[in-house]
């Protein structure tokens, strides 16, 4: 039900609760599934890859995006923020590359 539209103002919501959770709970996996096997794709790949910032979980590591806007995260060695650097990937998580700098990208 979304406020304001004609279903919420002239349908009754008949949809049980557990049903909904039920419902969004196969949604949320099947999106992790698909995700994981869409990082996957990447790994054994070197990519380019814009660094934006620090990880979050690593000071040691930076974070930066792919050009599908894929999130991938690397040893910091030389860089900097801002750097394009070719990254080849070794691992993944449904949202996340893991990989190794392999020198600087030609587009800085």
């Amino acid at each position: 039900e979304r406020p304001g539209t004609m279903a919420a103002r002239k349908l009754e919501d008949d949809v049980p609760e557990e049903v909904k959770k039920r419902r969004l709970t196969e949604i949320v996996n099947l999106q992790q599934k698909h995700s994981h096997y869409r990082t996957q794709q990447f790994v054994g790949k070197t990519v380019e890859v814009l660094i934006e910032k620090e990880s979050k979980k690593s000071d040691l590591h930076w974070s930066g995006r792919t050009s599908q806007n894929t999130v991938a995260v690397f040893p910091k060695e030389n860089y900097v923020v801002g750097d394009f650097v070719n990254v080849k990937i070794n691992d993944c998580t449904s949202a996340t590359l893991i990989g190794e700098a392999v020198g600087l990208s030609e587009n800085n």
